[in-house]
């Protein structure tokens, strides 16, 4: 299988070389030709399968250049009880009134994003290792992608990470998971500005085909494919999990910021599995819930983005969505081209007229949650379950509640563990005890290592120069 990029200016190229690119040369996002289409006896075949080994029958659709007892050994040194906290790796439980939730957060840093980055690290390793290569990444992250990618990432051969974040903008939880790691081939880059002004940076870099090539610079950002790759795996975990059958449809609930997320659900539906809906819970930053509501695309530059109390969904500049689009328009590169260049003048698009589209071929509904929504929904599961969960979780918790149907069967995508943010949840249901791992009592008091930058991309570059000089000095 081979990949291609959303603005069709890039040649065909295999899984591996897409795994370290990022950014397609033509500044479109990669994806393959075509999706596989998985049979009704396949599905049935795969439904006893353990995580691993479903993980491994998915993926070998996609990383074909990977020989696969290779791909089945970096599955396999991924997704162990030990990393995630079960068998299961990504166990579904159901409250009360009968929502699902799908527990994603179980890994390293207690975030969504550890079941992808702890595959991408371990691949990169291989496909660097196998191609003698060095690999500097430059990622973006409004809270939880930077202390996945750092923990996947720290203390591996062949890998530099440069994570920018908003300066001020993340809790102390996710600020400290970050910036107290003190591993020589990490370097957090704290930007002034707003995590939408670190994705800017972040694509400037890649976009830069001199700096880029001359500093072997990659990404960790839901722009690789790789990462969208992991993520579309628990999709059909949670759907086996929830149901009896293969005859039986259910519906994904998903928090969404930068539509990674429930990209993969969309090509996991493309895929073949039983969905019925793909519903797309946003906070104040609502941009996406503007689309799948009326058609409309317009970001929104940083002044106008909020500073919200689930703040991994502080974003108004979708990157994944470019991938939608480019399905939504049967792969038209030209006319994805046309629409990010009016994206890219401040001018945003319009498709409302293809609505029945984006819900009846492809499923998709969405709505919004507030401060107001999240605490009262933390409050409620804590009082009907006994449970805390995180400001995210419960914006997904509050529109599958607003969406659902009669006999809908939805399971709700669990960002996040409620001990990283742990001031909202005290605001929600006063001063209860937020249990953490014991590894991470005392987290905020480590010493801290961290640089702040203004929102400047040749600030960014001088660093990376600075820190692979020095490397490249010992």
């Amino acid at each position: 299988m081979n990949y291609i990029s959303t603005r069709g200016q890039t040649p065909p190229l295999p899984f591996s070389e897409v795994l370290l690119m990022g950014l397609a040369p033509d500044g479109g996002l990669m994806l393959p030709e075509s999706y596989p289409r998985i049979s009704e006896t396949t599905l049935y075949e795969w439904r006893e399968l353990s995580y691993p080994d479903l993980a491994f029958e998915i993926m070998r659709l996609f990383a074909t250049d990977i020989p696969a007892d290779d791909l089945r050994a970096i599955i396999r040194r991924t997704y162990t009880a030990e990393a995630f906290g079960s068998e299961a790796v990504t166990p579904v439980r159901t409250l009360s009134d009968g929502l699902k939730i799908q527990a994603l957060s179980n890994g390293p840093t207690l975030a969504f994003k550890d079941i992808a980055m702890q595959f991408l690290g371990n691949a990169f390793e291989y496909v660097l290792a196998k191609a003698g290569r060095q690999l500097n990444i430059i990622g973006a992250t409004s809270g939880d992608t930077g202390s996945a990618a750092e923990y996947a990432l720290r203390g591996k051969r062949g890998v530099n990470v440069f994570m920018l974040s908003p300066e001020g903008k993340m809790s102390a939880f996710q600020r400290a998971q970050m910036f107290s790691l003190q591993d020589e081939n990490i370097h957090n880059i704290a930007v002034k500005g707003m995590f939408d002004d670190c994705q800017d940076i972040v694509k400037a870099v890649q976009n830069d085909a001199e700096f880029k090539a001359r500093h072997h610079i990659g990404t960790v950002n839901s722009i690789n494919f790789g990462r969208v790759l992991a993520q579309i795996v628990y999709y059909f975990a949670g759907y086996f999990q929830a149901t009896t059958s293969n005859e039986q449809k259910v519906s994904f609930c998903v928090p969404s910021g930068n539509f990674g997320n429930v990209c993969a659900g969309h090509i996991a539906r493309q895929m073949g599995l039983p969905v019925h809906r793909l519903m797309v819970a946003t906070n104040e930053n609502n941009v996406l819930d503007q689309f799948f509501g009326s058609g409309e695309y317009r970001p929104r530059g940083g002044a106008e983005t909020y500073v919200t109390s689930s703040p991994s969904m502080d974003i108004s500049k979708a990157s994944n969505f470019e991938r939608f689009v480019f399905d939504l328009l049967d792969r038209d590169g030209d006319k994805v081209r046309g629409l990010w260049q009016q994206v890219d003048s401040g001018a945003g698009f319009d498709l409302g007229g293809m609505m029945d589209k984006i819900r009846d071929q492809y499923g998709f509904v969405s709505g919004k949650s507030t401060h107001a929504d999240r605490l009262a929904v933390i409050r409620e599961v804590y009082e009907a379950e006994g449970e805390l969960i995180d400001p995210h979780t419960a914006d997904g918790v509050k529109v599958a509640r607003q969406l659902s149907e009669a006999g809908e069967t939805v399971i709700c995508l669990e960002t996040a563990l409620a001990a990283k943010f742990a001031g909202t949840i005290h605001e929600a249901v006063g001063a209860v005890a937020v249990p953490r791992p014991a590894k991470l009592e005392g987290l905020e008091d480590l010493p801290q290592r961290v640089q702040v930058v203004p929102n400047d991309a040749a600030a960014v570059k001088e660093i990376i120069r600075a820190a692979l000089a020095r490397t490249a000095d010992r």
